[in-house]
């Protein structure tokens, strides 16, 4: 029978909860998960994991198209409520695989919705009625998509989407709107095209892919325009009008109005953390644009209560949630940590083309008063991409001139999204362009671009 009385209560069961509730166990602390839906939270169930499977999907098929390229034949055709099922049972297989994780880690899964009510020594946990106590809670409630209700982009299930409904979508839209060109918009830009719609991607300020390096969203921009999909550029969605079968959505394209017809819109213009309705007001829980405040260390304003993931401060990603949650609870159990360091989160977007990158831009490099040194490296000059058919593509590196710091990579093509963790690792151990130089990358393999841009940052690139 479930106890009342914890060591550690969590609350969400996402990346940030599960992995923290398990090093939790380990760590000696008697652990309790609260879960309002299915173990695995957004991301293994209506996020990261699901939305692979069908950009997977994706993938096959386009190379499907192109097969004659191979020097292969092979008949493309798709079954959409076949690749929605594949995608939905890939993530009911996770959410079973961090049930039986909970199971072997002596973790208690309380269900249900937690409200915070004042404790002792931290917040009492309510759910249905019951009390739990712990003497430390830390939530990971996630977030949630961002609607625009002024302009009529409230999500009705059947022509607004948000992410949720657009991963398990009744139709291939002729005509699709898509709002937001982050990593979540040109990740179903990318999905849809590929299977025949015809995309339009609305962003409000100048280019695609703001968070990336300039070169790189260039880049995208040209990739995508290549691919057929319209892309608008500071533009505003005014109003969107449903009409029978569709939508009239009224564009501010650079100040100038437009009308256009649409099929279905999916909304992908940010994130809102998920704080309501679970007491924290009455705490006296500081929460800035509905995001919690927190220290280095994950604590709150509020005695024995914490926060990690995409309840709290950017970047929102599931990755970036384990590892603070990790921190967290390391730090509760009296270890010494290093705080998180934000601007060493790999970032990645599994779009074609992949894209992916950490550390500083080049822009961003320049307005800290870095003297940079860039290097750049295209696809076009490896032999393994050029093997693959995959010859589009960019790595740029930017070090600082001075010390021979690595503070940024930025990629674009295939597998980049694999690749970036090599200049991840390197910037963990305070490489220098000297290690990174002599370092013996194998051949034939896409990592060799790596070396080939830190190679050209020093004007020693020797395949371009």
């Amino acid at each position: 029978m479930t106890s009342t009385a914890y060591d550690v209560i969590i609350v969400g069961s996402g990346p940030g909860g599960y992995v923290t509730a398990i090093r939790s166990s380990q760590l000696g602390f008697k652990t309790a998960i609260v879960e309002k839906e299915d173990l695995g939270g957004v991301c293994l169930n209506w996020g990261c994991i699901p939305t692979k499977a069908l950009l997977r999907s994706a993938e096959i098929y386009d190379n499907m198209q192109h097969a004659k390229n191979y020097g292969l034949t092979a008949e493309a055709g798709f079954d959409l409520k076949a690749i929605v099922k594949r995608s939905r049972d890939i993530a009911k297989q996770l959410s079973s695989g961090v049930k039986f994780l909970m199971k072997k880690h002596k973790i208690d899964v309380i269900s249900g919705f937690a409200k915070l009510e004042k404790g002792t020594f931290a917040p009492k946990v309510i759910v249905d009625g019951k009390a739990y106590t712990g003497k430390h809670v830390i939530l990971a409630t996630g977030a949630r998509a961002r609607v625009i209700p002024q302009a009529g982009l409230e999500p009705d299930g059947k022509f607004i989407w948000t992410a949720k409904e657009a991963m398990v979508p009744d139709t291939v839209p002729k005509k699709l709107l898509v709002i937001g060109s982050g990593a979540i918009g040109m990740e179903f830009a990318s999905f849809f095209n590929s299977f025949g719609s015809d995309v339009t991607v609305v962003e409000m300020v100048d280019r695609i892919l703001p968070a990336e390096d300039e070169e790189i969203s260039g880049l995208a921009l040209k990739a995508f325009k290549k691919r057929g999909v319209t892309i608008k550029t500071s533009t505003q969605v005014k109003s969107v009008i449903k009409e029978q079968g569709g939508v009239q959505a009224v564009l501010s394209v650079k100040g100038k109005d437009e009308t256009q017809a649409f099929d279905r819109v999916i909304l992908a213009i940010g994130i809102v953390g998920n704080t309501e309705n679970m007491g924290l007001e009455a705490l006296g829980v500081k929460i800035d644009r509905s995001h919690i405040d927190v220290d280095a260390f994950s604590a709150t304003n509020v005695k024995g209560l914490y926060a990690i993931g995409d309840v709290t401060t950017p970047p929102w990603l599931a990755h970036k949630a384990s590892h603070e949650g990790i921190i967290c609870i390391e730090k509760i159990a009296g270890g010494a940590p290093h705080p998180l360091d934000a601007n060493a989160i790999p970032g990645c977007t599994y779009c074609q083309p992949q894209i992916a990158s950490v550390g500083l831009t080049e822009k961003q490099a320049l307005a800290a008063g870095r003297n940079v040194r860039i290097g750049r490296f295209p696809f076009i000059g490896n032999g393994k991409a050029i093997a693959l058919g995959e010859p589009e593509g960019l790595i740029k590196t930017v070090f600082d001139a001075q010390s021979g710091e690595l503070l940024g990579a930025h990629m674009i093509g295939a597998e980049v999204t694999e690749l970036i963790q090599g200049y991840t690792i390197a910037q963990k151990l305070e490489t220098t362009e000297h290690e990174l130089l002599e370092t013996v990358f194998p051949h034939p393999t896409l990592s060799e671009m790596m070396h080939e841009a830190v190679l050209d940052a020093y004007d020693r690139a020797i395949h371009i």
